[in-house]
Parts: C-alpha cells; structure tokens; sequence
C-alpha cells in the first residue's frame, strides 16, 4: 500500500526548469482511493518520492524490462489524463508497452482501476512531472513513440514559456526516441497548433507535419465535448530520421 504523501509533488527547486503543468487537488472518491491503495505499488510508480522508484538499471537509467516483466517498444503518454486513450490504445497494441506519465492523482488512480479491469498486462502509470522522469531516468534511443494529446495550452502569453511543446523540450523528447519513432500532438488550441507545427517541424531530425486523426487514437470523453462546442482538434505526427 502506498502511504499517502508519495503522492504530493516535490516543490520545484529555483535552478530547475519550469513546470508544464499546475499541481492541484481533486477528490478521488472510493472505487479510485481504494485502487491507488492496492495497485499503485503493482501497476505504478513516484517520478518524485525514492520509496516507490520505479526499477533502474546500475547506472541510473529506467529498466523498462524489469518493469514491464518482458522486452518491447515502448511508448510514453505525457499527461494521459483519465487514462481512456492510454488503456484502449495499449489493449489494441499488445506488443508495445505503454508507459503512462501523469501529474494528477486522480487520473493515475482513474487508469489503474482500468488496467485492473481490463487485465492491461502491458501498462504501467508513474505519477510526477513527465519530463522530469524523461531527462533523469530514460535512456537516449530507447523509446519508440511519445503522445502528448491535449496538454495544458497555458493559454496566457505570460505562461506560454509553460507550454509543453517548445524547442527544448522537443529535442528532449527526440533524443530519447529511436530512429524512426514517433511524435505525436494533439490539441484542440488553435493558437498553440500554430506553435507546435512550427516548433515540431523545426527541428532538423524531425519530418511530418499535420495528420488527419490516426485510427488509433480515440476520440475520448473530453476532446467529444470541444468538439461539441465546435473546437477544432488538430493532430501533428513528426518522425525521427536520425
């Protein structure tokens, strides 16, 4: 069982990079309570709290086989929210394993209850600040795609250096893709579709551009409600050619 303060976030020290998202409290109810408590430890892991470290190798790097119990592709959701895209797409894609990086309890503990439900033997949710985990602990080359569908627009122009999808982050995110892996945006913010096109397809190792949506990402509960409101969702898809 994983005591209750593994799940606040550790204050941003002054020299460490800005956060792209803001830590808030949300109530989680019974069912997601109860499922933080017995599988959290099983299915998950703290980017932030060393007592439920996920499994590393000797010199520091994430052991993605130890962690996923086999060797695969791996995939890395920034943000998975309540977990419906993560899960639906790991159970239509068996052979890679999907590495869910969220920052709000409630979503972890929203995709644990449906890895258990579903029997996802293939997803494993670490709660903490995704890049964070990116530039400590995964290795150069060693995943094959990354997905950051609808991360927070930070819509002000004060909080736009807060924006997932910028110049250094992207070529964070590069470096750790293999050779042909996949970036892939999706956002429903016109003004920051803009930017991720031109950061995304400014970076020279990078080729692709603006995709219709791909069959396999699902429409989930919260993207149908923009596009009720008539939001336009727009897909970016790049690959690493070196």
């Amino acid at each position: 069982m994983a005591s209750r303060d593994v799940f606040t976030h550790r204050a941003a020290r002054p020299h460490e990079p800005l956060r792209t998202f803001h830590p808030r409290r949300s109530p989680l109810g019974r069912d997601r309570s109860d499922a933080l408590d017995r599988l959290f430890d099983v299915h998950g892991f703290s980017v932030d709290d060393p007592r439920h470290a996920p499994p590393l190798t000797a010199d520091g790097l994430l052991d993605t086989e130890a962690l996923f119990g086999r060797r695969a592709p791996v995939v890395l959701e920034i943000g998975s929210g309540m977990g419906e895209a993560t899960a639906a797409m790991a159970a239509a894609d068996p052979a890679r394993d999907w590495l869910a990086v969220e920052a709000h309890l409630p979503g972890v503990a929203a995709l644990l209850v449906r890895v258990e439900q579903e029997g996802l033997t293939n997803v494993r949710v670490a709660h903490g600040d995704a890049l964070r985990l990116v530039r400590a602990h995964v290795a150069p080359g060693s995943l094959d795609a990354v997905h950051a569908f609808f991360p927070d627009p930070w819509p002000k122009a004060k909080h736009h250096k807060r924006r997932l999808v910028q110049a250094e982050h992207v070529a964070l995110l590069r470096e750790r893709l293999r050779v042909g892996g996949t970036l892939h945006v999706a956002t429903d913010w016109a003004e920051y579709a803009e930017q991720a096109v031109e950061v995304l397809t400014g970076d020279p190792a990078l080729v692709g551009g603006v995709v219709d949506r791909p069959a396999h990402r699902p429409v989930t509960r919260f993207e149908q409600r923009g596009l009720d409101l008539g939001h336009a969702v727009v897909d970016v898809v790049v690959e690493k050619v070196r």
